[in-house]
């Protein structure tokens, strides 16, 4: 084999197995989809891959056993052969059939044959009850309705996205300026900083806690928006920073030679070329920042509360497990409303993302 040959063999092999692994990993997420748009009563008959064409058993006839003479202690004649009580349990095939007890008290033999078989029942009806909380009417399986009571999450999808735009958007630009101070300003005691601001990022947050909490309340501040945006800015702050040193240091020196030789100040500089040529940092810090913030329950639960009216989705989908634990057609379309909005986010800043992570990684 050639070099050029084992070079396309071993590309092939790389592609197919990043394939494999994408297929793999997106699994579970097709699962949450599809069982999101299932009725109730199908999810409680069926796994969520029944709503694919499969091969499946239907029953096609019934055999009426002499419950007098039959005893199941011994072996059972039918007219496809002899049986024990454990293989009609089980269900034993025999010339591509089926046979399994249908009324075991009632010595009722079930026939089965194998057809394709697929449930289409896909409906939005949970997303609009766990979005509006209305009732509904559940048709149970015996065929009695019954009334419930949808979850209204519009409110705390509102709640996240006021929490998440601030605490994504505030540390951005103020580490933008940090980070275009600490690459291109000297001022008294600069690696220092930059140190303090590196070593910040080794420190948990459960640290702090506690020592935030007790000065917004001496502050009143606690319950409030504007407690979690400070806190989420003050915890994203050093990562943010860092990202973006890593690549406003890298921007050409004569760029910036050249406007300070026409008169621009540094604000002036920071506005009009560091902002436009850093869009790939910007947007890499952005995603990181907004999917922690979207998806953190902890920052949230202890400086917002647990009120209904400041809850966010992470909290709200939290009580729905508590209180709806086997209403999995609920916590599925909860868990995926979840989803959507950092899916959207990421997909749409997602061409930034490899160019903002090798920010500064390589030089000269």
């Amino acid at each position: 084999m050639t070099g050029k040959s084992r070079k396309k063999l071993n590309g092939f092999i790389l592609n197919l197995t990043l394939l494999l692994i994408c297929f793999v990993w997106t699994i579970p997420t097709i699962g949450l989809l599809l069982s999101s748009l299932r009725t109730r009563a199908d999810i409680a008959a069926s796994g969520w891959w029944y709503v694919f064409p499969h091969r499946e058993w239907v029953s096609k006839d019934t055999i009426q056993l002499d419950k007098e003479t039959i005893d199941l202690d011994k072996p059972i004649e039918t007219q496809f052969g002899t049986f024990s009580d454990d293989q009609l349990s089980a269900g034993v095939e025999v010339n591509g059939q089926q046979l399994v007890w249908k009324n075991r008290r009632e010595r009722t033999v079930d026939i089965k044959e194998k057809e394709w078989f697929f449930i289409p029942n896909l409906t939005l009806q949970n997303y609009q009850n766990v979005l509006s909380g209305k009732q509904y009417t559940y048709i149970q399986p015996d065929g009695s309705s019954r009334v419930e009571q949808g979850d209204d999450l519009s409110g705390a999808l509102l709640n996240s996205l006021s929490v998440a735009i601030p605490s994504t958007v505030i540390p951005i630009l103020i580490a933008a300026f940090a980070a275009y101070g600490f690459a291109w300003i000297n001022f008294p005691g600069r690696r220092l900083m930059f140190t303090a601001v590196v070593a910040l990022l080794v420190v948990p947050l459960q640290l702090a806690l506690i020592p935030i909490l007790r000065d917004y309340v001496s502050l009143n501040l606690n319950g409030t928006f504007l407690a979690v945006w400070l806190a989420h800015t003050g915890f994203g702050l050093p990562l943010a920073t860092y990202l973006l040193y890593n690549y406003i240091s890298t921007i050409p020196r004569d760029i910036f030679e050249s406007a300070f030789i026409d008169g621009a100040s540094h604000f002036t500089v920071f506005r009009t070329l560091v902002l436009p040529l850093s869009v790939p940092a910007l947007a890499s810090f952005a995603i990181f920042q907004f999917l922690w913030v979207w998806n953190d329950y902890l920052v949230a639960l202890v400086f917002i509360g647990s009120k209904a009216d400041v809850q966010v989705l992470t909290m709200r989908l939290a009580d729905m497990v508590g209180s709806r634990g086997q209403d999995w057609h609920f916590l599925t379309a909860g868990a995926f409303v979840t989803m959507i909005i950092p899916l959207i986010v990421f997909f749409s800043l997602q061409r930034y993302f490899v160019r903002g992570m090798m920010a500064g990684s390589v030089k000269g």
